[in-house]
Parts: C-alpha cells; sequence; structure tokens
C-alpha cells in the first residue's frame, strides 16, 4: 500500500539492541549474557524488562519500520538459528522469522500458541472480505490483559516468573486506565487505518471499522472504501485513525468523504528513532492512544 519508512530488507543488518541497558557482551568480563532474539518492538519491550540484566536482548525489526512480511539477510537468518531464545509471533504475521526460528538451536518461543486468537475475516464485517484472509489476527499486545498472559508465558520461558508478574500487574492497571477511561462515551465505533485494535476493541465494547485488513500494504479496493464511508457516516463517527509507520493517505481520504477529521493511533508495531529518544516505551504509547480514543468517541 506505501512504501515502508525503512526498507523492511535491511532489517536483518541492525539486529538492535533495545537500549543502552541491553545488548553486547558483559562489560565487566565475566561470562557472556544468553542472547535473546525477539520479533519486533512490543516483544523486546517485554523480553528486556522480563529478562532484565540477564539476557542480551536484540530486536530484528529496526526502529521506525512496520514489520508486517519482515524479510531477513542470510547474516541475520545466522544470527536467529545461534540465538539462546527467540520469542515471536506466529500464525504467519512474519513468515521469515517463522522459518529461521524452526531451524533454530535454542528455544523457539511462539507467543500466540497459549492465546485465543480473532479470525482475521472478522474485522473486516463485510461481504467482500468475508473469508478472504486465513491468518488470525495476532495484535494480542494492544489488549493490555493479553499482553499480561503472553509477558507470564516469557517469564516461565526465562525462569524469571517474579519479574512477568511484576510487569503483568503494570499492564492489568493499564487495563483499569483504559475500562475507566472509556467507560462513558458518545460513540464505541474506532475507524482504523488498518485492522490492528480488534482486541483492544472487544476488551473496552468498541468496534472496530477498519479501512484496511490486517496487513497495512493491502490497498483497498473501490468497493471497500465506499462501505466504509457509509459505515463513517451511519455511525456519525468524527474521526478517522491512521498510524505512524504508514502512510495516512487512506485515512485522508475517507475522512475527506465523511467530513471526519484525522488523528493518530498507534498499534504499537514498532516505535521511531525520534520516540526512543525522547523515552518513550509500551506504556506511554499506550496512554497516548486512551487519550485519542477517548477524545474521538468523545469519553467523559
Amino acid at each position: 500500500m506505501v512504501a515502508r519508512l525503512v526498507p523492511i530488507l535491511t532489517a536483518g543488518l541492525l539486529l538492535l539492541p533495545l537500549a543502552s541497558a541491553c545488548g553486547g557482551s558483559d562489560e565487566a568480563g565475566g561470562a557472556e549474557r544468553e542472547r535473546a532474539i525477539a520479533a519486533f518492538y512490543p516483544i523486546a519491550f517485554a523480553v528486556e524488562r522480563v529478562g532484565g540484566g540477564e539476557l542480551d536482548v536484540s530486536n530484528l525489526t529496526p526502529p521506525g519500520t512496520e514489520p508486517h512480511d519482515l524479510e531477513l539477510t542470510g547474516r541475520a537468518v545466522e544470527r536467529v538459528r545461534s540465538a539462546d531464545y527467540i520469542f515471536y509471533l506466529g500464525q504467519g504475521f512474519q513468515p521469515a522469522l517463522e522459518d529461521a526460528a524452526a531451524e533454530s538451536q535454542g528455544r523457539a518461543v511462539d507467543l500466540l500458541l497459549a492465546l485465543r486468537l480473532h479470525e482475521a475475516a472478522a474485522a473486516e464485517e463485510d461481504e467482500e472480505h468475508a473469508g478472504e484472509e486465513s491468518a488470525r489476527d495476532p495484535h494480542v499486545w494492544l489488549d493490555p490483559m493479553r499482553f499480561a498472559r503472553l509477558v507470564e508465558r516469557i517469564g516461565e520461558e526465562l525462569g524469571r516468573p517474579a519479574e512477568a508478574r511484576k510487569l503483568a500487574g503494570k499492564l492489568r492497571s493499564l487495563d483499569r486506565e483504559f475500562r475507566e477511561g472509556l467507560a462513558d462515551c458518545r460513540r464505541r465505533e474506532l475507524v482504523t487505518s488498518h485492522a490492528a485494535f480488534g482486541y483492544l476493541a472487544e476488551r473496552y465494547g468498541l468496534t472496530q471499522i477498519p479501512i484496511t485488513g490486517l496487513s497495512p500494504e493491502v490497498e483497498p479496493s473501490p468497493r471497500r472504501l465506499e462501505a466504509v464511508v457509509k459505515r463513517v457516516e451511519a455511525h456519525r463517527a468524527t474521526t478517522i485513525f491512521f498510524e505512524t509507520l504508514v502512510s495516512p493517505r487512506l485515512a485522508e481520504t475517507v475522512a475527506r468523504e465523511t467530513g471526519a477529521k484525522t488523528a493518530v493511533l498507534n498499534p504499537i508495531e514498532g516505535l521511531t528513532e525520534e520516540q526512543i529518544d525522547a523515552g518513550e516505551d509500551y506504556f506511554s504509547v499506550m496512554r497516548e492512544n486512551l487519550e485519542a480514543v477517548s477524545a474521538a468517541l468523545g469519553c467523559r
């Protein structure tokens, strides 16, 4: 649908440490830390928090890059295969990584296996797309409660349950913030550029109206755009949300046709360099999302 901000093909050249506290060998000259590869930002964030200083954590997806359909260089594949841990989301979210993880010498952990997932087609809610996508929705990290379960799984794999429980507790507190913030709203329809927010919508009693499906690069047909415009008008939605890592063109088109405005709703598939430099993280971006949704839906 759009050109990526950073070519995904280069991702394998930059298996990036999450932060200065993470990455590299032991500075004191002691035993080398175990190495963990995380598929993309939310997973890397959780693995770093749970692993503490015990792990050398690398985020496979560079800052500012949209992680769908990640491609890997030969060098990156070897790094994945030789890592002690590989944490990823299966179900076709990043097929190249799934293939490399299957040949890993370490512990490859598909974090989606223990979670109940939505059918992708359920996010579309129209005849044109019914049954079109066979994959299941992987965007579980946008539901703090599902993300808490994922964090606890990471704790089990790393043998650090106490650290996982601490992070999961913060996620449950975040869930309470969302419940309180979205309890009393004039509207309940969430119009998004792609179908990343189904779990968040389900958790807080909202209805997601996506312009495209699970993959943001798939161009919607004129019929699909017309159907979205009609639904936006029928529900009198005032805001069309677009994302930070993909073009706002489609959201702006729907907004122009319906007289709505546009705003950012971040699926947190990755942070930009600017966000990292500003000290933002999963929690700060989720709270920004809460403010954006609350304003768009007229919540009190």
